[in-house]
């Protein structure tokens, strides 16, 4: 691609310094809606640019950690405020960046500053015990302390909030960071760092470095300094760096796959399902890994269901998402893109029923960009691949079981564990849903992707590594250790 000398250069962040990559490369980052659209030019780094992050954020670590707690979480609630104060600039750019439309980036902008916030009280909330000891003379306790450098790792999906709650929860415990986005969003994970810079968080506290995973993300996995590593994205990617954290024995968390049931039982509110079916599948173009991909509705409603979600989906406005009124854009790119359709045609090769849907979309605002139309498929069973594997595209599959039990059984059989979801007014029926859902959190009578960060977030089975979660209160676990302390306060024998 020939780069417009107009084009804005972005710089890695270590220590104090922003710095060009030491392998003198660089990268375009474009609008996947319009690619004639440059959006910056990024660095694509490689292992020596981790070592000089790594330095600088062992040198922070020194003050950092022994800074008073409270006044850390101050940081994140001022770069909070920055972020609020700017709110537009923020949504606009993920809708640049990522294809988002008004209303998915506008989400994604509140749910970054009310986690900051959240997160940022937990800075006051690193508490202990105090444990009664045999001897009456001890005074037993235990305390929490940073685990030291962590290495941030996340994806372009959801590249505002995600890093934003990585980066705030290791802060607030008094780690420091080493924090390496997506090379297809890293501009806006730039402006988060930004933020920070803005409000004054000491140099070397929080370190971006850009360039691609087999370089930068290897680089960071296999570094000694580096204690514990946050990972949000794909499950080969996942695996492959738990591999190599492994070996030297840090600590890893990884959320990565979903395959989401939505079940639809005889007395839900069709309209209400046929609505939130729609929002979590075809929100954010389907690529969330808490998206609505398998609708199991019981066949005595799935005729009426399927025309209703049939009628809803064809009134969509798929296009350009910078214009007003667009509900879906783009996907991220040309693999994302070519991926979709791949599955599309698998499904109907295995005899799925297509709905609609299924095909790119290249007139009008859709000429330049990534689309791919919203696509439903019925007469799905639970073997088929697109039953089984994350599409992460606006792709939507409807199997139609015979009854409540059927439809229980079809939601658990999938590797993944992440959200779930039931329509229903029966109580019994939606608790034993509840109860026996195979899944990290689960819903009654709303979206599989809705979330809120005073409540853990993360998924079990395939979807998850290292049984840590994040946001809400047990989020710190990852990011602290436990020290116990004996005092004996005479000191004599």
């Amino acid at each position: 691609m020939e780069v417009s000398e107009k084009t804005k250069i972005s710089k890695n962040l270590i220590g104090e310094n922003w710095t060009e990559a030491s392998t003198g490369k660089t990268f375009v980052v474009t609008n996947p809606a319009d690619t004639r659209m440059e959006l910056g030019i990024c660095q694509q780094s490689g292992e020596q640019d981790v070592i000089e992050a790594v330095e600088a954020a062992k040198k922070a670590l020194k003050t950092w950690r022994t800074e008073a707690a409270p006044e850390r979480g101050q940081y994140i609630l001022r770069a909070a405020g920055y972020i609020e104060e700017r709110s537009e600039e923020f949504i606009k750019q993920l809708i640049l960046e990522v294809g988002k439309s008004y209303a998915d980036a506008k989400a994604e902008v509140v749910r970054t500053i009310r986690a900051m916030r959240y997160l940022a009280g937990e800075a006051e909330r690193l508490t202990g015990e105090t444990i009664p000891s045999w001897d009456k003379e001890v005074i037993g306790y235990t305390k929490r302390e940073a685990i030291g450098v962590v290495g941030i790792i996340t994806p372009w999906n959801v590249p505002l909030a995600i890093a934003a709650w990585k980066i705030a929860t290791a802060l607030s415990c008094g780690c420091t960071v080493v924090f390496k986005p997506s090379s297809q969003t890293p501009i806006v994970s730039l402006w988060l760092v930004e933020a920070y810079r803005a409000v004054g968080l000491p140099a070397g506290v929080v370190n971006f470095v850009t360039g691609p995973g087999s370089a930068v993300g290897n680089a960071i996995a296999n570094h000694p300094d580096i204690k514990a590593i946050s990972f949000t994205g794909s499950n080969g990617v996942g695996l492959g760096i738990n591999q190599l954290v492994a070996k030297r024995g840090a600590r890893f968390q990884a959320e990565m796959g979903g395959k989401n049931p939505f079940v639809v039982l005889e007395d839900a509110d069709l309209e209400l399902a046929t609505d939130h079916a729609i929002a979590g599948g075809f929100g954010e173009s389907g690529q969330r890994c808490t998206a609505t991909s398998r609708i199991i509705v019981l066949k005595s409603i799935a005729e009426e269901f399927i025309a209703l979600i049939k009628k809803k989906v064809e009134n969509l406005n798929v296009g350009n998402p910078i214009q007003e009124g667009t509900q879906m854009g783009p996907v991220i790119d040309q693999g994302s893109m070519e991926s979709v359709l791949n599955y599309i045609e698998i499904a109907k090769k295995e005899n799925g029923v297509l709905v609609t849907g299924g095909e790119r979309l290249t007139d009008g605002d859709c000429a330049h960009g990534y689309f791919v139309a919203p696509t439903v498929f019925r007469k799905m069973t639970p073997d088929m691949t697109i039953a089984q594997e994350e599409i992460f595209g606006p792709v939507i599959s409807v199997m139609e079981a015979e009854d409540f039990d059927q439809a229980m059984e079809w939601a658990n059989n999938v590797e993944y564990g992440l959200s779930s979801t039931i329509f229903t007014n029966d109580l019994e029926k939606s608790m034993r849903f509840v109860n026996e859902i195979e899944a990290g959190f689960t819903h009654v009578n709303m979206p599989s992707t809705y979330s809120e960060p005073q409540f853990p977030f993360g998924g079990i089975k395939g979807t998850g590594i290292g049984g840590f979660r994040e946001v809400g209160s047990t989020a710190i676990d990852f990011y602290t250790e436990y020290k116990t302390v004996y005092i004996k306060p005479h000191g004599k024998k």
